[in-house]
């Protein structure tokens, strides 16, 4: 604990007759006796223990240093308040240096926060940048950066700190980003040079960005530049650069899915702009086999494939999704849309048989997961709960156990994992390092420190992951209510109480004829046999036969 400074005397006055005779005794008084040491000098020449400390330092004594500055840091040194700033700000550095991360950037932080007041206030904005290439996002390193204004960036744009420069351009452009200022952010994006390792993930953001806005055009081009410059070799060092290409390609189909697929706002009619589709689709097809997102990509061309009347292509990407190799896969809207496709076409047995199967098969997998849902009360519960899942170690059926383990584990919920798995590294460190550091005051901070951040961590992963569970509920509810809906049109159907609308669009369906396995010269027709080959999941197709208006 670091002791207060309580303006003011306590205790009792005290009366000062002072004489010519004035011994130093006279004029000495104890803490005890005025509850608080004289006030320190707001200027003066360090003290003995802040001199020491700065020898240490550049002998690279670390542990011995940082000892030495929290001392001074705590107030026991009298040191003048210019020293002590200098004391905490040299103590972030050791600590930085040691690998205890997360009490640096407890101190950085602490600077921070006093803004301008401190000396070290502008400097302290590197160290917050080499943090964030040490410690996971979720260490809110990015929000400690957004205290500075755009200009103190200026101060790193020079031939010495580019890498930083333009480090430090992308951070605060997530910033802005993160508080809705999207303009802002964009135009810091677009300052991020095109040879540095983080132009990549800018132009991701700028991307993404111009999506929240509803900029097509801009958008492509931002994801088309991260995969240019990464098949040019424009950039090094790029963290997953094959991975950013993959996130470009989807997300360049995405937006062309978007554009093409138009609601006039004014007679609320569909129109599908078939240019647009195409591009979408090829874009999907650029994202390789052997990429982690091919099988969002194949289940979302197939919505496309739907819209362009090509059933016998939705329908042999729904039949590759459900293939032996991608059995913990999780996809259940590709059986409604495979309902859909056989109801578009009349065959209405089939789309009832459809509609039956996803209940049969997820009606259960729903009272399922709401049980098991409802056995943890609290963050730290469904931390523990996730930590168990992730080694494979949880109570859990067949029937939901990869549907589990897929929803708990995306990108964000991982690097929160990440997260605690530092700051238990940084623990341990500590307890490993000689006791006269860990059990020094500094120590004690240390270990306060990474506490406190765990205990948030954990807290914040645990809200993540049921966050992430509650929507794989409520997403699979509204799936469920979709295939009622298919049955309701096919009930009615069977009636023959079709609207005219949709009797225009089957018979249209019938003349595209777009259930047909079509085969040009580069391609041959081999029956499946119920028998899955690797090779040939790209290129499965099923014949629909439509048979509206017979």
């Amino acid at each position: 604990m670091r002791p207060s400074r309580v303006a003011g005397w306590l205790g009792m006055l005290l009366v000062l007759s002072v004489s010519t005779r004035a011994t130093a005794q006279d004029m000495t008084f104890s803490v005890e006796e005025t509850g608080q040491p004289p006030a320190p000098p707001a200027e003066g020449p360090p003290s003995e223990y802040l001199a020491n400390a700065l020898r240490l330092y550049q002998q690279e004594k670390y542990q011995e240093a940082a000892v030495q500055f929290q001392r001074v840091v705590e107030g026991e040194t009298q040191d003048a308040p210019a020293n002590v700033q200098k004391a905490q700000f040299f103590l972030g550095k050791c600590l930085y240096h040691l690998r205890f991360y997360q009490s640096a950037l407890a101190v950085f932080d602490e600077i921070g926060q006093q803004g301008a007041a401190h000396t070290y206030f502008n400097q302290t904005l590197q160290w917050l940048a080499q943090l964030a290439s040490q410690l996971p996002e979720p260490a809110g390193i990015i929000e400690k950066v957004g205290r500075y204004g755009v200009d103190q960036l200026e101060q790193f744009n020079n031939s010495e700190s580019a890498d930083l420069y333009n480090q430090l351009l992308y951070l605060m452009g997530r910033f802005k980003y993160s508080q809705g200022e999207f303009d802002e952010a964009i135009a810091l994006f677009q300052r991020v040079a095109a040879n540095s390792r983080w132009y990549v993930q800018a132009r991701f953001f700028e991307g993404i960005t111009h999506v929240r806005e509803r900029h097509a055009q801009p958008a492509i081009a931002a994801f088309r530049a991260i995969i240019s410059s990464v098949e040019s070799g424009d950039v090094q060092g790029v963290e997953d650069q094959e991975r950013m290409v993959d996130l470009a390609w989807i997300s360049l189909a995405r937006v062309y899915y978007t554009a093409a697929n138009r609601v006039n706002p004014d007679t609320n009619e569909r129109t599908i702009d078939g240019r647009l589709l195409g591009n979408a689709v090829e874009a999907w097809n650029r994202v390789p086999t052997d990429s982690e997102y091919w099988l969002d990509a194949l289940f979302e061309e197939s919505w496309a494939f739907f819209l362009a009347d090509e059933y016998s292509r939705a329908l042999g990407n729904v039949h590759t999704l459900y293939s032996p190799y991608f059995e913990t896969s999780y996809y259940p809207e590709a059986l409604v849309l495979k309902a859909v496709v056989f109801f578009s076409n009349c065959q209405l047995d089939n789309a009832d048989a459809m509609v039956q199967i996803f209940h049969d098969r997820f009606d259960p997998v729903r009272s399922e997961l709401d049980t098991t849902l409802a056995q943890f009360q609290d963050n730290q519960a469904f931390y523990e709960f996730l930590q168990r899942v992730r080694a494979g170690q949880a109570n859990l059926s067949p029937r939901i156990r990869g549907i589990v383990t897929s929803a708990l584990s995306d990108r964000t919920l991982l690097r929160n994992l990440e997260y605690v798995r530092v700051l238990d590294q940084e623990d341990q460190r500590l307890t490993a390092a000689p006791a006269a550091f860990a059990n020094s005051s500094l120590g004690v901070r240390i270990r306060q420190d990474i506490a406190i951040a765990k205990a948030f961590a954990v807290d914040q992963t645990g809200d993540l992951a049921r966050a992430r569970y509650s929507r794989l509920v409520e997403e699979l509810t509204d799936l469920l209510g979709q295939a009622d809906r298919v049955s309701i049109e096919v009930l009615s159907a069977r009636r023959d109480q079709l609207s005219q609308e949709m009797q225009d669009q089957m018979l249209e369906s019938a003349r595209s004829g777009g259930g047909n396995v079509e085969v040009d010269e580069e391609h041959q027709v081999w029956p499946f046999n119920g028998e899955y080959w690797r090779d040939e999941l790209p290129f499965y197709r099923q014949q629909v036969t439509n048979r509206c208006g017979r």
